[in-house]
């Protein structure tokens, strides 16, 4: 065999590697062995000379002891390491010993039992000192986001990351598993008038137009249907340009699904037996599988919410049939414009303060309610109730809702009256509100409520803008039973949709829907929300035109997921386990985007600076 003679076995397998094992790999099984670990310095502590460190890498941390006996070169420039330097160290395993009788074992870490006496020592690279300890939690957010880079190699933010892989691979697996097939979409798409605001993208080439990133893919999954395609997923990065908050961003991901020939009862089982994959591989947990099921205005009636949080008590009561007579006008008012009166018990919560019954005023008046209506519940005489409002009840009213609510010494009673779905959302945030003063889900993180939310409306309408709006998205399909209604304008209000939502502890995991798949009955939903011939030629053509060509029956559902990752990894933000996500403001501090850019590259895609115009 004939060898170039280039080639020269100068440095051997071991040269090259720059480590041997990983820094939770080392038990006491390797004494005696010769390791090279590389890594970061985690710790340094200085023992009357002899220099302790921990070198750590995303798997764990093992203790390294520097000795000028094995070493006194490696020993004098140990005494030069700080926290963050990038280090090779090559040793000997050795158990750790026992000092004046007592073991130094740290049952802390997995390694804990041995040590790498060290022989040999390189520098890889050099820290300066860091803006902020990497070993405390941080609330200055924008620190944080400003050098993620770091913030990232907390053990926290490394065991996210890592979590939302598995999580996606149980995904892919199970989808998989299930047939489907990864199919990618296009990024640069048309702009349509429903949903939120778009993300806008010039083009060079077309002076004058624009691509709009997608909020969904949910068209092109609908035309693969129509390919024939049968089973698609995605994991999908969406762009919608709205307002920020915890649980969302700019730019996201969500696993997006459709499937042909397909039931409702076919995606409720594939969902649940892809979240029962998720939790095992990634939470080591087993979820109870069905899920229940909740009628949407169920859900609102009794928690005043369609993604309830029902780990706590405190279900919305309706008293409307004790006031319809009653001699409080404000409530008798509400039941005779059609209204309804209904409480929650707040258990144990009578002694409020006066700085807390003003935020729970403020939380009713943002959802519409013109005040707080409330009851303290001091003791259990009627009169030891202290209220603005008790005096204005007879006793036959006081026994029903001392009935009705369960109300027993302690209890604050919150009422709101109004519509139906204002009450609801009144008291739906009330709840909300109260179980965040109370702390009322101590204890309760790790209970996982699964439940579907089912039946939800079709249609909603929209006062301010004077027209009707989709509740979920215009190629949902309203259930049969209702598709006759679609005739009478009176009766919109009342279709339903064949429409769902997957919820889990208070979080909307994902929705979906069975979609229209028939030409005149998607076009009927268009003019239904105001979108006459011409503009659905102009914006929804592709689709209306491939509705002629034999498309089948399809629906299916998108999975946040971010928030699906941010529930198992128990975080209270998304932020948490992206990477490099944006501040509340859609701000990337770490690269300082958006920025401007220069005038030329505007003038190239053909669009107007009005800094510039400013400027000149």
């Amino acid at each position: 065999m004939e060898v170039d003679a280039c080639w020269r076995p100068t440095l051997t397998l071991r040269n090259l590697m720059y480590r041997t094992h990983h820094c939770n790999e080392l038990r006491k099984s390797h004494a005696g062995e010769t390791v090279t670990l590389s890594g970061w310095v985690n710790t340094v502590r200085d023992q009357g000379g002899v220099i302790f460190i921990d070198i750590r890498d995303r798997e764990g941390v093992t203790q390294c002891v520097f000795r000028a006996e094995e070493n006194a070169e490696a020993a004098k420039l140990s005494h030069s390491l700080r926290s963050e330097d990038v280090i090779q160290v090559a040793g000997r395993v050795d158990h750790r010993p026992e000092i004046d009788g007592q073991s130094t074992i740290n049952e802390k870490i997995e390694t804990g039992e041995v040590e790498i006496v060290v022989t040999d020592l390189t520098i890889l690279n050099k820290a300066e000192v860091l803006p902020f300890q990497l070993d405390k939690e941080l609330s200055n957010e924008d620190l944080r986001m400003k050098h993620r880079y770091l913030d990232l190699r907390r053990p926290r933010m490394t065991r996210n990351l890592r979590t939302r892989h598995a999580i996606t691979k149980a995904l892919r697996d199970g989808l998989d598993e299930n047939g489907f097939a990864e199919i990618e979409t296009p990024i640069l798409s048309k702009s349509t008038p429903e949903g939120a605001r778009d993300f806008l993208v010039p083009s060079r080439l077309n002076p004058g137009k624009f691509y709009a990133l997608p909020q969904a893919p949910q068209q092109y999954k609908q035309l693969l249907m129509v390919a024939g395609i049968e089973k698609y997923f995605q994991i999908a990065r969406c762009f919608r340009d709205e307002d920020l908050r915890a649980d969302r961003q700019p730019e996201f991901t969500q696993v997006d699904i459709e499937a042909s020939f397909i039931s409702t009862e076919d995606i409720f089982a594939l969902i649940e037996g892809l979240l029962t994959k998720v939790f095992a591989e990634s939470r080591g947990v087993e979820i109870k599988t069905p899920f229940d099921r909740l009628d949407y205005w169920d859900a609102m009636d009794r928690y005043g919410n369609d993604k309830p949080e029902r780990r706590f008590g405190c279900e919305i009561v309706d008293l409307s049939e004790h006031f319809k007579d009653s001699g409080f006008g404000v409530f008798k008012r509400a039941i005779e414009g059609g209204g309804v009166v209904r409480a929650i018990n707040a258990k144990g919560f009578a002694g409020v303060s006066t700085g807390q019954i003003k935020r729970l005023e403020e939380v009713a008046k943002e959802a519409g309610a013109g005040g707080l209506a409330y009851i303290q519940v001091r003791g259990k005489a009627h009169d030891t109730w202290r209220s603005p409002i008790v005096k204005f009840f007879s006793e036959e009213e006081l026994a029903a809702i001392e009935k009705d609510l369960n109300i027993e010494e302690g209890d604050l009673i919150l009422f709101g009256c109004d519509s139906r779905r204002t009450v609801c959302d009144v008291l739906g945030r009330l709840r909300l509100e109260c179980c965040e003063m109370n702390n009322w889900l101590e204890g309760k993180e790790g209970e996982l409520d699964f439940l579907w939310v089912v039946d939800f409306p079709l249609l909603d309408y929209d006062d301010d803008e004077g027209k009707w709006n989709a509740v979920h998205h215009p190629f949902t399909r309203p259930k049969a039973c209702d598709e006759a209604l679609l005739e009478d304008e009176s009766k919109w209000g009342e279709i339903r949709a064949e429409a769902y939502d997957v919820v889990l502890n208070g979080n909307e995991l994902g929705g979906g829907s069975l979609r229209i798949h028939e030409r005149d009955l998607q076009a009927q939903m268009f003019r239904v929300l105001g979108v006459d011939d011409e503009e659905q030629a102009e914006n929804f053509g592709h689709i209306l035109g491939a509705f002629q060509y034999g498309a089948p029956p399809h629906g299916g559902i998108a999975l946040g997921l971010d928030r699906l990752v941010m529930l198992a990894c128990k975080e209270e933000s998304i932020r948490e386990v992206i990477a490099f996500p944006k501040n509340n403001k859609g701000i990337d501090l770490m690269s300082a985007s958006p920025a401007e850019v220069d005038f030329k590259q505007l003038r190239e895609i053909y669009v107007k600076s009005t800094v510039q115009e400013k400027k000149d």
